[in-house]
Order: structure tokens, then sequence, then C-alpha cells
């Protein structure tokens, strides 16, 4: 599923209609009583994060979402029933969160039953125009997937005579890149057994994203500052003088200013035979994540000079196989530090970055923002954008993924503002497919093409044979 922003994704014209949560259950979720498992560490994070930035006078949209075809004559009965039984299925998007408590400051949970979920379907009206289209879902997407509202979803049908393109949308805070991936082939399966007649979902309910918060949120509580992990990223951050490492790149943002837009790049990186290849001759050490870690840091320092590469990786937490249908954030991270000026090639630059991965990957099942939150005044953030990344995910294997293609599947991010650079490559059936966003200025734009191209030539080199091989 290639990864893009909602002006990429081939929105075509057509009749557009929308779900959200009916007014009967906002209603019976306002009369909830708390849901005494707590909100996990990096939803809270995102959530403060979200009222900081809001409360200082700007509105960052953060939400992800999917887009896919059905083909048609679309039933929207069925598809609603679809929908609404897709929800129910997974628990955190009928689960929200309150301020509470004396200052108003703590986030206290509600969930629903299943029972209580509905869907209010409105005809919004003919859009045929696509580019008043896009405009149109991404002020949707933008006023109700958003963090400090609930409900925080939405879900929308631009629906034609041959068909319909899905289109939904959820606060960062209930889903992550893999639980977007899972969307089309589920809804497809719900979908097809409406019209056949079969019950929605007859399959066994999905494992809660609620239930692994709390799990979660108990382990990394019986932490203290002491403990050896947070005693690692001390020393970590301390090399980093205080705060978490961006893009070693100049991208021409002035020091001190405020939170720029950004900007979202997208495009392929490599075709099937090249990205096997590469996975290939990267595979002793790891495979492609390690291929791309060493490439970035190579390349970052032919850009910038830094001497030695520093990032945050992202893994997920999906460590038992109970989790792996659940809907919800399910990532941690490890840090990395890997010497590139004194880096012969690109095989010692895997050794390197092999060797960093074994050693601090085990980091990543600690949330980060509960690391944090021990450190205190030894961790000085300078943006809501904490750090920089470089992701990659073999999508392969997700259910539906041969089928992507002639869907129209889509991964959606939303990118409005910040000053990190964040990268995802997804290995798809037909190759490695890169999404970016990086701060709209004309250094960053220039630096983040030669980064891209400097990445495809070296993944082409390998491919084609042009490296020695690794030993």
């Amino acid at each position: 599923m290639r990864i893009t922003d909602i002006q990429r994704c081939e929105v075509r014209p057509g009749r557009l209609v929308e779900w959200t949560l009916s007014p009967a259950t906002v209603a019976a979720a306002t009369a909830l009583p708390e849901d005494s498992r707590p909100p996990a560490y990096i939803q809270e994070s995102h959530i403060r994060t979200a009222k900081c930035v809001r409360d200082g006078g700007l509105f960052v949209p953060t939400w992800l979402g999917t887009a896919f075809d059905i083909p048609g004559p679309v039933d929207l009965d069925v598809l609603q029933e679809a929908l609404r039984a897709w929800t129910v299925r997974h628990e955190t998007l009928r689960s929200g969160f309150r301020w509470a408590g004396a200052s108003g400051d703590e986030l206290r949970r509600f969930t629903l039953d299943p029972a209580d979920v509905s869907l209010r379907r409105e005809e919004v009206g003919d859009f045929p125009d696509a580019d008043a289209l896009v405009r149109h879902l991404q002020d949707r997407f933008d006023a109700v997937a958003d963090a400090l509202r609930w409900p925080n979803l939405i879900y929308t049908a631009v629906v034609r005579d041959d068909g319909a393109s899905v289109y939904l949308a959820f606060d960062h805070s209930n889903v992550d890149a893999y639980s977007v991936h899972r969307i089309a082939a589920e809804v497809h399966e719900l979908y097809a057994a409406g019209l056949s007649g079969r019950p929605a979902d007859s399959r066994t309910p999905a494992a809660s994203y609620v239930d692994f918060c709390e799990i979660e949120r108990a382990d990394a509580d019986g932490i203290d500052s002491g403990h050896e992990i947070v005693a690692r990223w001390r020393e970590f951050i301390r090399r980093c003088d205080g705060t978490l490492p961006g893009f070693p790149v100049d991208l021409g943002l002035p020091p001190g200013g405020p939170l720029p837009p950004q900007r979202m790049l997208s495009e392929p990186l490599a075709d099937a035979d090249e990205a096997a290849a590469f996975e290939a001759y990267c595979r002793p050490y790891g495979g492609s994540l390690v291929g791309l870690l060493a490439a970035t840091g190579l390349i970052v320092h032919e850009l910038g000079g830094q001497p030695v590469y520093r990032t945050v990786v992202p893994f997920h937490t999906r460590v038992k196989s109970r989790w792996s249908e659940s809907v919800g954030w399910y990532v941690g991270a490890a840090p990395i530090e890997v010497p590139v000026d004194r880096t012969p090639g690109f095989p010692y630059a895997l050794r390197a970055v092999r060797a960093e991965l074994q050693a601090n990957r085990s980091l990543a099942r600690m949330p980060l923002a509960r690391v944090l939150r021990l450190l205190g005044a030894e961790f000085r953030p300078t943006s809501p954008d904490l750090y920089s990344i470089v992701s990659y995910v073999d999508t392969r294997d997700i259910p539906g993924a041969a089928h992507w293609a002639e869907q129209r599947a889509y991964g959606l991010l939303r990118v409005s503002y910040g000053d990190q650079v964040c990268v995802w490559v997804n290995r798809l059936p037909e190759g490695l497919w890169l999404a970016s966003r990086h701060p709209d200025t004309d250094v960053a734009a220039k630096t983040m093409r030669l980064y891209v191209e400097r990445l495809r030539d070296r993944i082409a080199a390998v491919a084609h044979g042009s490296l020695p091989a690794v030993c």
C-alpha cells in the first residue's frame, strides 16, 4: 500500500456520502462511567502535545487514514453495516478520553459497549470537480479526526455508477501504519459478507488495544529513573545535547523560529527486482531496514558532514501474536549511533547498524514517553515533533496486499506543520515506495531531493552488483 496524502491518492469526482458516530452513540458516551484502563503513554503524550500546541495558537492536524475502491454498484446500507461492524470489532475505536481530576489535567478513559455503537449517514452532495472534493475531504478530516475531540474518526465514500472510493480518517491516537494497512481487506470482507447475506463478522473479536494499553502501562510504571533502559536513553540524549536527534542536514530553518509548514514527498524508490536484490545483499546483516539505515547514515554524512549518524528507529510492539489483528498504536522507539566519518564503505556501515540494533532494539518495548518523564529536566524538547525517523515495513504479507493495486489502496498521512523529517519506506509487491514529510523550505526540498536520489542510486548499485559483496 503506497503511503501518500489526500492530494495524491487518485481522488475522482462523484457523490459524497459521510458517516460519523450517531448522536445516540455520542449521548451514550457522555453518560458513561470511567473505564479504569489508562491511556497508553504514547496516546497521552500525543494528546497533551496537541493541547499544548493548540493552546499556543497553532492547529496541527495529525490524522492517519486510508483510501480504497469497492466495485459497484455499491449498496450503501451494506457498506454502512460493514463499517459499523468493523468499528465495533476494534475496541479502541469506541473508546475515548475526558479531561478530569481536581485540576482538570488528568486523562480518563471511557469505552462504549458494542450495542451502543451506530453510524449516522449524511448525503453531502455531488462533487464534479476533484480538486474541490480533495479540499472538502481534508477540511472535514481535519475537523473531525482531531486529537482534542471525540468522536475522532470519520468515514466517507465517493459514489459513482461503477463503484465507490472509500476514505477513512482517524486521529493518530487510535491507529498506526500497520492498522491502516489492514483496513481495506477487513472492510472488503465484511462488505462481501453483507452482500451475500452472511453474518457481518463471524470471526473471533480482535484483541483490544485498550487491554494492551493497560498491560504496557503497568509494566512501564514499574520502572524508575535508575532503570537500565532509562540510563541508556539518558546517555544517548546527553550526546544529543539534551534533546533527541533531528535529520542531520540543513533544512533552511532559522533557529528558534515558529513551527513551519511541511511538504509531502511520495514516489517509487526501486522496482520489485531491485528491492529483492537489495534485501538479499543486506540479509546477512538483518535485511532491508539495516540497509536503509546504513545508506542513510552515509548519505547524510555526505550532505551534512556529521561524523556520527544518530537517529531514533521505530519498531512495532506487537510482540505477541494475539495483537496481530488489533487496531491501535503499537509503536516503540530505539536509539542508534553509527560512526560514518571513518566508515570505508557500505558493508562496514551495515555491520555498525546491525550491532546498534542488536544492542538497542529491546529498548523499544519501554514507552519512550515514560522514559522522558523519568528524565525530567535532563531532556529539553525543542519541538512538538520530538525526533526524525527513517522507518521500513515489508507489507507484502499483510492480508489483502495482493489486491491493493486493483483497489487503488493508499495509506494516507496528513502533512501540516513540523520541523523534523520523517521517512517511511514500504516494501510492496511492485517494489520499494518512499514517503516523507519535511519542512516546506527551498533548502529542505533540495536536500531531500538529493537524499532520495542518492538513496535510489545506492539501492540500484547494490541491486546491479556495483558494490562489493558483504562478508
